[in-house]
């Protein structure tokens, strides 16, 4: 995985949105797997708002936190409720279409492991 972060603009602030193990495990553990997750946002009709608004929360507040250790700058992470406005202001499907970025920027492609290739076969005698 990447630590690349994404950014959700209002009118009146900037927020990091990121994709991380961290993430990762609050999802599962709220919906059980991120494809429950996932079928909920992605479903047709409409996107389920408690599980968009829950992945918002969680991955500003991740970006929040990823920013202050790098800056020193204490940052106060967002409420569920502030996600919600947030979600208002900039649209479902603009925010749908910032968090599938957000994810599939922050998933490395590359399946071969770092490793990988990397060592010597031994010399032939």
């Amino acid at each position: 995985m990447l630590n690349k972060i994404n950014y959700l603009e209002t009118e009146a602030e900037r927020y990091p949105l990121v994709f991380t193990l961290n993430v990762m495990e609050a999802i599962q553990e709220k919906y059980g797997t991120i494809e429950a997750w996932s079928s909920l946002i992605q479903r047709e009709g409409e996107p389920d708002i408690k599980a968009l608004k829950f992945f918002m929360t969680e991955a500003i507040n991740e970006g929040i936190e990823i920013e202050s250790e790098k800056t020193g700058e204490k940052r106060k992470p967002i409420t569920g409720k502030q996600a919600g406005r947030i979600l208002t202001e900039i649209g479902i499907s603009g925010t749908a279409n910032k968090i599938m970025s957000t994810i599939s920027d922050s998933v490395e492609t590359d399946t071969t492991p770092k490793n990988e290739g990397t060592t010597k076969s031994p010399a032939k005698k």
